[in-house]
């Protein structure tokens, strides 16, 4: 008994680091942020108790827009990236040649600073001299220059590719590792039995490839979702809101504007989305567990 309490005592200092830094990092600042959410605190030195105010203040037709276009946003981003990166890993993990020159190329977007790659596509995006809209007439597909960021549903898609062209290094090279694990037994014995290749991707690359994009999945969505750099450079949030975000709406609300206790009720918010993602992937993750046990 008393080496068993000794040896509880013993883990509990090891972990006694970790659970500070995250008390400090992590815990006391969300606490601090959901205490802010009521009450009405700003520029003024005194801070009223406001209760559920700030909350009925954002619960409006106008965020609604916000918060649905923030989930289209991260949707469509996501599954581009998913799309892109598995495809690609498949690409880079398959015997073609030049593969090790092809995997270098992959790696430009994540290695650029993320600012100096939105300022690039800022630049291509252009309808004066960029060299989207350049090309475009010279190929005769339009009549004159087309400003992407200055028009809605333009500057909304261009924001999604820009966001795509960062993430899909890093869902390639995590999806390329999972592929790379999987035992090479199970396609030789595939390739005796007669198997394809289309065949062979289809019923052992994507089933074993389950947890991998699942936890890929997650950890894109919950970037995406947080995505602030690319929208705020490129667009800042416009042209008329049409690319304005959660986390882009919560930053002018507490920062632009000063409002600090409605922007803590957003980002309040914007905590419980994100938690409600994290329970689910938690949850699909261990009926997968359970089922591989099984």
């Amino acid at each position: 008994m008393h080496a068993r309490r000794s040896a509880v005592i013993f883990a509990w200092i090891l972990l006694a680091p970790a659970l500070l830094y995250v008390c400090a990092i992590v815990a006391y600042p969300l606490v601090d942020t959901f205490i802010l959410s009521f009450t009405d605190a700003s520029l003024r030195k005194t801070t009223n108790w406001v209760g559920w105010e700030n909350y009925d203040k954002i619960f409006n037709a106008t965020f609604a827009e916000v918060i649905t276009r923030t989930f289209v946003w991260t949707f469509f981003s996501v599954s581009i990236k998913m799309m892109i990166g598995t495809f690609g890993a498949a690409m880079l993990n398959s015997a073609v040649p030049g593969r090790a020159l092809f995997r270098v190329l992959t790696m430009p977007p994540w290695i650029v600073p993320m600012a100096i790659g939105i300022f690039m596509w800022g630049w291509m995006y252009n309808g004066q001299f960029g060299m989207i809209s350049g090309l475009l007439q010279r190929f005769g597909l339009t009549d004159g220059p087309i400003a992407f960021l200055a028009y809605g549903n333009t500057a909304f898609w261009a924001t999604i590719i820009t966001d795509v062209w960062i993430g899909v290094p890093m869902v390639t090279l995590y999806m390329l590792a999972a592929m790379q694990a999987i035992p090479q037994d199970l396609y030789e014995a595939a390739w005796t039995d007669g198997a394809g290749r289309f065949y062979r991707f289809r019923r052992i690359t994507l089933p074993l490839l389950v947890p991998a994009m699942i936890t890929m999945s997650m950890l894109s969505l919950i970037s995406t979702f947080n995505s602030f750099d690319i929208i705020w450079i490129l667009t800042q949030g416009g042209p008329n809101g049409e690319t304005t975000t959660m986390i882009i709406d919560t930053y002018r609300t507490a920062i632009g504007s000063k409002k600090y206790g409605e922007g803590a009720a957003r980002a309040v918010l914007i905590c419980i989305f994100l938690s409600i993602f994290c329970l689910c992937y938690f949850r699909v993750t261990s009926r997968l567990a359970t089922g591989e046990k099984q």
